[in-house]
């Protein structure tokens, strides 16, 4: 089977970035098939970044590579790492992006990117990107043990993870705005209770209307729904909810329940 690696950054697609990522790849690996997530997780978006790779990565077949780029701290002491669950590898920065993934599909175990030889020969300090994560992605696909990196790691950074919805009033963040201007929070269907009818409160409105699909509503009509990742959204039809509600990534708004 032809090897998969998947990039998720916040790099955008104005500059040469991305590109250059995959051309290490290639260079390495010319039989990659290379899957592009998303370039458009917020600058420095942790969160954001986290929550795409948990809902995206899913959709891939066993043995894929996922590597994740949003790395506020680029060129610091945080460690580098590569993660091995039970169907995937991850590499990326070691600042909490791989926590909700882990909380889906625990870690078979993590190692260390320390090895110099599975890096380019010079590495910058502000695009490990390129210099580092590429590399082992490609190396790891052309199937060099993860062990070969570096030391276990048995403590990877997690970020907090959101307390399941109670009865009452719940402060939730906004964890993605797609294109469309849908507002996802973090709020899982798994998570709330059975028969639970949701409302939100934001910017001093009160969205109360649940909807199955985005045409189940009037235009301009802000209403919840739960999108395809599982999650709850506040959707406009015809227009954008994060327009409408002054929303952006990182936002709390007050679940009722």
């Amino acid at each position: 089977m032809t090897p998969i690696v998947t990039l998720t950054t916040d790099f955008g697609n104005a500059d040469g970035y991305v590109g250059q990522m995959k051309g290490v790849l290639l260079s390495l690996c010319p039989d990659l098939r290379i899957v592009d997530l998303s370039h458009d997780v917020p600058a420095q978006g942790v969160q954001a970044g986290a929550f795409l790779l948990e809902t995206a990565s899913a959709a891939f077949p066993p043995g894929t590579i996922h590597v994740a780029v949003v790395d506020p701290g680029v060129g610091t002491a945080r460690r580098r790492l590569v993660v091995r669950t039970e169907r995937h590898s991850f590499v990326l920065p070691d600042n909490g992006l791989v926590s909700r993934v882990l909380d889906r599909e625990p870690a078979h175990a993590a190692w260390a990117l320390d090895a110099a030889h599975y890096r380019r020969d010079t590495v910058s300090a502000t695009f490990e990107g390129r210099d580092v994560f590429a590399p082992a992605a490609a190396w790891l696909a052309r199937g060099v043990s993860p062990e070969r990196f570096g030391p276990e790691v048995r403590d990877p950074v997690r970020l907090p993870p959101s307390p399941p919805p109670s009865p009452g009033e719940n402060a939730v963040p906004v964890v993605w705005v797609d294109r469309f201007g849908n507002v996802v929070l973090d709020v899982a269907r798994i998570a709330l209770p059975e028969g639970a009818a949701p409302r939100v409160r934001a910017a001093q409105r009160t969205v109360d209307r649940i909807a199955r699909t985005y045409g189940d509503s009037a235009p301009g009509e802000p209403v919840l729904l739960f999108g395809s990742s599982g999650y709850l959204e506040i959707a406009v039809r015809e227009g954008r909810a994060d327009h409408a509600l002054g929303l952006s990534v990182g936002d709390r708004v007050t679940l009722l329940l």
